[in-house]
């Protein structure tokens, strides 16, 4: 067997490339790394950004993060070399220069895993080393010798998932009513024994359940509103009568988060409601949409030649990974972020149902299915974690009967707002016509993998119902209107076909015209322009686009029709099996005929009146000069209002809590952007300051002396500042473009200090991954944009530090414009900047013993702004060497000495002016 002791091994960062061959360690150039690696396959980890490092993307190697993926397919590991070494408990890297030696045994040690009888995760292990082996997988020539031939033969994944059972609905939830008592034993149980006293988390809590009373009146949810701040306790605080009313009442609350970090929490934190993690796996039910989670239909294709070369690769470790997931999420869940970014052009969207394509009980598959697992699952639970869009998503369309959220809790609910105003948009481009095409029609010339059409998906509907069947070919042939494959090049070349290509041409026509008058046409990135005053040729076009979408809206409404007439009329083909797949298509159809109603009463606007209600505009979406897209855009002036309509006013009661709710402004700021201001009797309040002694342990710096605009300056700030805090700092952009520009100046520089820096959009990993990483290492620093601004939870040293390049402004957009206007002007602004700062600084001070600084790079930071931050917080204006010199001693030793002006003694005479 294979020595991986003797296997050259290669380790590259910005601070240097060292490459160890023969028992010696040697720092080298980066041609000379490729091309050894080129002649020899070398031992690295993660091969994506080993590539990048070198300039060469391509490359390729023995990646130990595959190797692990094999080995422990469903366990989390940090993919750096300290968190390898952790892992493998073997002796950390001293220097740089020591890591290739490391992977030699990080190597060795896991190699030696697959011979140990006590190796846990075996079962399917030599049945997918011989597939991986055939498709000339890097490792399989090391991996194959070391695993003996079962005595008998593996059982296939598909024949080992276990099946969920059908059981009865679940009885209405009893009417119960909490004694205040109870929730606090309930929560002194969850904090545990001798834990210190948090007077605002027991006022929390007893606040929270008041949300579980009995409902007084229609249309009118017991609804708090809370503010707690950082270090309260709010999650407890809400479990416990949550969990307590569960139990008594035999009914369900959902717990709706805006991030996946804090679902991940919410996880963990279930044991303490469910100490033994099988009871706690049925109470407590993770809950995400469909695309998130592994369709087995798809798997199955990919394993039996779907998938070719890397692609291929991959399928076999996810189906390794899915004999071991807790739940089969791959987006948040126990499959390895990095996994999938191991792959480049990897296929692991395409393994889940990110297209409506499921055929429901019509899948061989089905009773062992991941996402009906979850389903049923959480018809049962005590406790279901959600995200604010499939708790919309759900009510509005009612999908699953008997399931409606009644009792919720919206945590993080200062995206309330946000997650309505996508939810309850409407955009007709081409990317949304195309899917709704090969959703009807299926695949079209030479297309692969497995999607069908409606008539192979109801083949035995068409043959039973004459009726049905000619509604499934009247739809066929009306979808042949829509958008078909290269539907974009024919529109850039002036050449559409069909008249909803001929609405898009006339759309990006207008919108090119009127961007140029405004100078942003060479820009590079997306335009847009309101909807208003169309000219003739759009007018017409979309004319025309109604007509074909109504020709298509009939068919189905005919055939939904006749599907619900199958269900009335049970003919003996119709077993369970046929009936839940007739019953899924119904849903799934009507689905698509309200998306196609939306987009005719979108297209009824051109030409004609406005509808205050809403905002319409025009969009050509571009990256970087490339265009991806085109458009008509329409969402709620306020989001609120559906919102309030399709999930507030059915509940029975709903708590809406952050540390940051009333988003810079007051309650009635709260009021209105949870949607309580559209209920008969709005909503109640608690509040809770943060029990963090901020004045003494945090301080705001604003540097003066860097121009806008000055890369240079900027890049020097970021470094220098990195230095003075030792790492452990977190940069926030608001131009990707800018981000990627002081990381490229800076990187190097800061590693040759031994300060890894990691950046979102510029190292091949994903953002989960990226934070994993940043929180396991205190002197790495994390460069980002708006996703880690909020929803980031790094207690500790890790994160000392955060740098914003500047004032978050909103981006000037015709939806922005009119929401300003219609939202108090400038006001409106204050209050959403206010906000993201404070979300912002909410990084920073995430317990008692947390200590740092929070320095904003902008000479012209309006004073008004900075009633953001907690009262007290020391806040001076100051030059970049003084906030060096602030931010060296703050990090170690306090506040270094330095005088600090508390909000009341910021100096007078500040620009308050907007800056863009």
């Amino acid at each position: 067997m294979i020595d991986p002791s003797a296997l050259p091994a290669l380790h590259a960062s910005h601070g240097g490339i060292w490459l160890r061959e023969a028992d010696r360690t040697q720092a080298v150039a980066k041609g000379t790394a490729i091309a050894r690696t080129a002649e020899t396959p070398a031992l690295l980890l993660n091969a994506p950004l080993t590539g990048q490092r070198l300039g060469y993307p391509e490359l390729n190697g023995l990646d130990l993060l595959e190797l692990w993926a094999f080995v422990h397919p469903a366990r989390f590991l940090v993919p750096t070399p300290k968190g390898l070494a952790e892992a493998l408990n073997l002796p950390p890297a001293a220097s740089e220069a020591d890591i290739p030696a490391l992977l030699q045994a990080a190597a060795r040690t896991l190699l030696s895993i697959l011979e140990s009888p006590d190796w846990q995760e075996r079962e399917g292990g030599w049945t997918a080393a011989q597939s991986l082996h055939r498709l000339r997988w890097t490792w399989a020539p090391l991996v194959a010798p070391r695993l003996a031939r079962p005595a008998e033969a593996e059982r296939w994944l598909f024949s080992k998932l276990p099946e969920w059972e059908e059981a009865a609905p679940r009885p209405a939830p009893r009417v119960v009513s909490l004694q205040g008592e109870a929730v606090l034993a309930r929560l002194e149980g969850l904090t545990g024994a001798g834990a210190e006293a948090r007077p605002g988390q027991r006022a929390y809590a007893a606040a929270a359940a008041d949300i579980f009373r009995p409902k007084a009146h229609r249309e009118q949810p017991n609804m708090l509103l809370a503010e707690a701040g950082t270090g309260i306790g709010k999650t407890l605080g809400y479990l416990a009568p949550a969990s307590l009313w569960a139990g008594e009442a035999q009914g369900t609350v959902w717990i709706s988060t805006y991030t996946k970090a804090l679902q991940r929490q919410l996880d963990r934190e279930s044991l303490r409601l469910f100490p033994d993690p099988a009871v706690a796996a049925r109470r407590v039910v993770v809950r995400k949409g469909r695309e998130n989670y592994l369709c087995l239909l798809n798997l199955e294709d990919a394993l039996q030649g779907g998938f070719s070369g890397r692609a291929a690769i991959l399928a076999q470790l996810v189906a390794r990974w899915a004999a071991f997931t807790k739940d089969g999420d791959m987006i948040g869940g126990d499959l390895p972020g990095w996994l999938p970014t191991l792959f480049r052009r990897n296929g692991s969207t395409a393994l889940t149902d990110r297209r409506g394509e499921c055929i429901y009980a019509g899948c061989p598959h089905y009773r062992k299915c991941f996402i009906e697992r979850s389903s049923r699952a959480s018809a049962d639970a005590d406790i279901v974690i959600a995200n604010h869009a499939l708790v919309m998503i759900n009510a509005a369309r009612g999908r699953e009967s008997g399931q409606a959220p009644q009792r919720i809790v919206f945590d993080e609910g200062h995206h309330l707002f946000d997650a309505a105003d996508s939810t309850f948009s409407v955009a007709l481009s081409g990317q949304e016509a195309i899917e709704l095409r090969r959703w009807v029609m299926g695949p079209e010339g030479n297309s692969r993998g497995r999607r069908r059409g409606l008539a192979a998906r109801l083949s035995d509907l068409a043959s039973y119902d004459e009726q049905g069947g000619e509604a499934i070919r009247a739809a066929a042939d009306a979808a042949r209107a829509l958008p078909a494959d290269e539907w974009l090049k024919r529109i850039v070349a002036g050449e559409p076909f069909g008249p909803v290509e001929q609405l898009l041409a006339a759309v990006r026509g207008t919108v090119y015209a009127r961007a140029a008058d405004n100078g942003e046409a060479d820009a590079g990135y997306g335009l847009e322009t309101e909807l208003a005053e169309p000219d003739g040729a759009l007018v017409e076009a979309a004319a025309g686009a109604a007509q074909a979408l109504d020709g298509l809206l009939r068919p189905l409404t005919h055939l939904g029709k006749r599907m619900e007439a199958v269900i009335e009329d049970a003919p003996d083909w119709l077993d369970g099996a046929a009936r839940a797949r007739v019953e899924g298509a119904i849903a799934s159809l009507g689905w698509r005929r309200d998306l196609i109603a939306a987009w005719l009463a979108l297209l009824a606007r051109i030409g004609g009146p406005a509808d205050p209600d809403f905002v319409d505009w025009l969009a050509v979406e571009r990256i970087e000069g490339r265009e991806f897209d085109i458009g008509i855009h329409r969402h709620w002036l306020d989001p609120t209002r559906p919102l309030a309509e399709t999930v507030l006013k059915p509940a029975q009661g709903v708590l809406i809590t952050s540390a940051t709710l009333k988003g810079g402004g007051d309650w009635d700021n709260a009021q209105r952007r949870s949607g309580a201001s559209h209920l008969p009797r709005g909503a109640e309040q608690f509040e809770a300051s943060s029990p963090f002694d901020y004045p003494e342990r945090s301080e705001v710096l604003i540097v003066t002396d860097i121009r806008r605009g000055d890369i240079a300056a900027l890049s020097g700030a970021y470094a220098r500042l990195i230095e003075a805090a030792g790492g452990g700092t977190l940069g926030l952009f608001t131009a990707i473009r800018r981000l990627r520009a002081v990381h490229a100046r800076i990187a190097d520089r800061l590693a040759r200090a031994g300060l890894p820096l990691y950046a979102q959009h510029v190292d091949p990993m994903d953002t989960g991954t990226l934070i994993d990483i940043f929180r396991d290492d205190p002197r790495a620093s994390l460069l980002g944009t708006d996703a880690l601004r909020d929803g980031v939870d790094v207690p500790g040293h890790s994160l000392r530090l955060v740098v914003m390049e500047g004032v978050p402004w909103s981006k000037p957009s015709v939806l922005h414009a009119a929401r300003k206007l219609a939202g108090g002007g400038s006001a409106y602004d204050d209050r959403l900047i206010r906000a993201r700062m404070a979300q912002a600084f909410g990084r920073l001070i995430r317990r008692a013993e947390d200590r740092g600084s929070f320095v904003i790079l902008s000479a012209a930071m309006p004073s008004r702004l900075l009633s953001a931050f907690p009262p007290g917080t020391p806040i001076r204006r100051l030059t970049l060497d003084e906030a060096i010199i602030s931010v060296s001693g703050h990090s170690r030793t306090g506040l270094g000495g330095h005088a600090a002006l508390g909000l009341q003694g910021i100096e007078s005479g500040i620009d308050d002016r907007e800056q863009e």
